[in-house]
C-alpha cells in the first residue's frame, strides 16, 4: 500500500509542477531570463580568465536554487511576490553589486539591499513560526508578540551570519565586501600613548598616509566598522517594520485581506483555509 502510495505521488509530480508554471508564468518567465544572463556571465568570465567572478556566479545559480528546494522538499509555499523579492535580491546582491560593481556606482543600493533583506527574513522567520503554530502535529503555541519576536531574531541572526561571511571573505580572500568608508573624526584610547582609558579625539583629518604614500582621500579610512553597523541597523529597520505589520497581521488574521500574505511562507492547507 505505501509502495503504490509513492508511486501516485511521484506520478503526480510533473503534473504539479507543470501547473505551478502555468499559474505564475511571470515568475517562471523570470527565472528563466534571469538564468540565462547568469549563465552568460559566467561562460563570459571563464574565457576572461575572471574565475573568482564566474565562482560567484555559480554560487548565485545555487541560491537562486532555494526557494524551488523550499516549496518541493519542504512542502511549503512561498508566495510569488516573496520568491520574486528572494530571487531578484540574490541576483542584486550577486551579479550587480559584485560583479557590475553597482555597490559603487549606486551608492544606495547596498543599503536597500540589506533592509530588504531583514524584512524578507523576517517575513520567513514569521512564517516558519506561523506554520507550527497552526500545525495540529505539533504542541507549539506562541502569542503573537512571541511569534514576532522570534522572526526578529531570526531576521538578525540571517543579516548578523552574512556580516560574518562578509568579513571572512575579506580576511581570508583578500576582498572588500566590508566596503571602507572615509571619516575625518575618530576617537581613540590606543593613541593616547598611556595605559588608562583616556581617549583622543582627532577631528578634522584632511588626508591619510600609508608606509609614507599619501592615499588621496580627504579623511581617514574605516575598513569596514561602520559599513557592518549600517548594515546591521538597515536590517533592523526592516525587521522591526515587518513585524510591526506582523503583529497587526496575527491580531486581525481573518478579518482582512493583508498585503503581508505576500511575504509570508504558508503550508498549502493553510493556504486553503485563509
Amino acid at each position: 500500500m505505501k509502495k503504490n502510495k509513492n508511486k501516485a505521488q511521484k506520478a503526480k509530480k510533473p503534473h504539479t509542477l507543470l501547473i505551478s508554471v502555468k499559474q505564475n508564468k511571470e515568475l517562471t518567465a523570470l527565472y528563466f531570463i534571469l538564468r540565462l544572463v547568469i549563465i552568460f556571465i559566467f561562460v563570459l568570465n571563464i574565457i576572461r580568465g575572471k574565475y573568482e567572478s564566474a565562482m560567484t556566479c555559480g554560487l548565485t545559480f545555487i541560491l537562486m536554487l532555494i526557494p524551488s528546494f523550499i516549496d518541493r522538499s519542504l512542502h511549503i509555499e512561498l508566495p510569488s511576490v516573496l520568491e520574486t523579492f528572494m530571487i531578484l535580491f540574490v541576483f542584486s546582491a550577486n551579479i550587480l553589486g559584485e560583479i557590475g560593481s553597482f555597490y559603487e556606482k549606486i551608492p544606495f543600493l547596498d543599503t536597500i539591499l540589506h533592509t530588504l533583506n531583514g524584512f524578507i527574513c523576517a517575513g520567513v522567520g514569521f512564517g516558519l513560526t506561523d506554520i507550527l503554530n497552526r500545525s495540529k502535529k505539533v504542541k507549539f503555541n506562541l502569542s503573537p508578540i512571541f511569534v514576532c519576536l522570534f522572526s526578529f531574531c531570526f531576521s538578525m541572526t540571517a543579516g548578523t551570519v552574512w556580516e560574518f561571511f562578509e568579513f571572512g571573505v575579506d580576511t581570508f580572500l583578500g576582498k572588500d565586501m566590508q566596503k571602507d568608508t572615509i571619516v575625518t573624526t575618530i576617537n581613540s584610547t590606543l593613541l593616547s600613548g598611556n595605559d588608562t582609558n583616556a581617549v583622543t579625539h582627532i577631528s578634522g583629518i584632511a588626508s591619510t598616509t600609508v608606509n609614507g604614500k599619501d592615499l588621496g582621500i580627504n579623511g581617514y579610512l574605516d575598513i569596514g566598522l561602520i559599513d557592518t553597523m549600517k548594515d546591521l541597523m538597515v536590517n533592523f529597520v526592516g525587521a522591526v517594520v515587518f513585524n510591526g505589520l506582523g503583529f497587526i497581521y496575527l491580531k486581525n488574521r481573518g478579518k482582512k485581506a493583508s498585503f503581508l500574505n505576500n511575504f509570508i511562507p504558508k503550508k498549502a492547507e493553510d493556504i486553503t483555509e485563509e
